[in-house]
């Protein structure tokens, strides 16, 4: 079986680094696998590798799509199976680089295919919860009493996607599940890269006090302006009102990031709160990615802790690598 490297780990970690560094040595090409990357102008707060990293080292994956459209996980994998077997063409052995584990596990695991989202039938959907008509988790639990138990009361987003793909596709979320689609036929070297919790903390609110001083508010304002002009949708009227994010019709409006300072610009909150969000939401996002990644098998994971300097963490990946059935450092 043909290889790929997968790069995976909590934001902040320090994979960009490690990465670019691993395909000089490996004389390679990187995929992201970043579900926020893909978007085009959302730069500083998605932490794209510069533009003289990507001079340096080809990315493929990132700034693929405009902020103004949806990108799904069903579009990604039809995207980067022929970059993957490009790459093995000219003999090259891809790095997968990222922490979107939906992304990753679409790759090695493979993934249902479920309907596309119906933003009107979301919109419905929370305002019969709005004006008392319904409960949405007891509407669920009617319909997907399996899924529903593995979601919590509160996970608004979670509840209105099986609800929707239960309605939509006259099955349940729990028996789409049943039926994946293939993974793509690479044998997968997974090296999971970790760290100390309050290291890691740390290292998420620099890199967020980084990202205001490089100019993120700016860029937030850029790229809104941006989707209001391309889209019918007004930031103001999404981020002034109290509807759950998860009803907004575009992925780039969730990014961590983005919405709070968002909030900021169109909502009333000031700077200071939301640079607070910002730090709170990132460092609650790498406690999920961790727990996602640590139910996924075959990881071969390398505790990072105490060392800033990517070259060191290099020197501790290669041996890893080159242990999976002696795949040479280069071809």
């Amino acid at each position: 079986m043909k290889k790929a490297i997968v790069l995976l780990g909590p934001t902040g970690v320090g994979k960009t680094a490690v990465s670019i560094l691993l395909a000089k040595i490996r004389q390679s090409e990187i995929i992201s696998a970043d579900s926020m990357q893909i978007y085009k102008y959302m730069d500083i707060g998605t932490a794209k590798p510069s533009f003289e990293e990507r001079q340096t080292v080809k990315h493929h994956m990132i700034d693929a799509a405009e902020p103004w459209q949806s990108y799904s996980a069903g579009e990604y994998i039809d995207n980067v199976e022929p970059l993957i077997q490009n790459l093995h063409k000219s003999q090259k052995i891809p790095i997968i680089v990222g922490g979107t584990g939906l992304y990753i596990r679409a790759m090695t695991r493979g993934m249902f295919k479920g309907p596309s989202a119906d933003w009107d039938l979301r919109n419905e959907l929370i305002q019969k919860e709005e004006s008392g008509e319904v409960s949405l988790y007891d509407y669920l639990r009617q319909l997907d009493p399996v899924a529903t138990s593995k979601i919590m009361p509160t996970d608004t987003r979670r509840i209105i996607r099986a609800l929707e793909v239960c309605l939509k596709s006259k099955n349940t979320m729990t028996e789409l599940q049943q039926s994946f689609t293939q993974p793509l036929p690479y044998e997968f070297i997974k090296i999971g890269l970790t760290r100390d919790r309050k290291e890691l903390c740390e290292m998420i609110q620099e890199r967020v006090d980084k990202m205001i001083a490089k100019g993120l508010v700016d860029e937030v304002e850029r790229v809104f302006r941006m989707i209001e002009r391309h889209s019918k949708i007004s930031p103001s009227q999404v981020f002034s009102n109290s509807h759950p994010l998860s009803l907004c019709p575009l992925p780039s409006l969730q990014a961590i990031g983005y919405k709070e300072i968002a909030k900021h610009l169109y909502g009333g909150i000031s700077l200071e709160e939301a640079i607070r969000l910002i730090k709170k939401r990132s460092k609650a996002y790498a406690k999920r990615q961790i727990t996602w990644f640590k139910k996924e098998a075959g990881i071969l994971w390398l505790d990072s802790t105490g060392s800033h300097d990517p070259h060191e963490i290099v020197q501790r990946v290669m041996p890893i690598i080159e242990r999976q059935d002696d795949l040479p450092t280069t071809f």
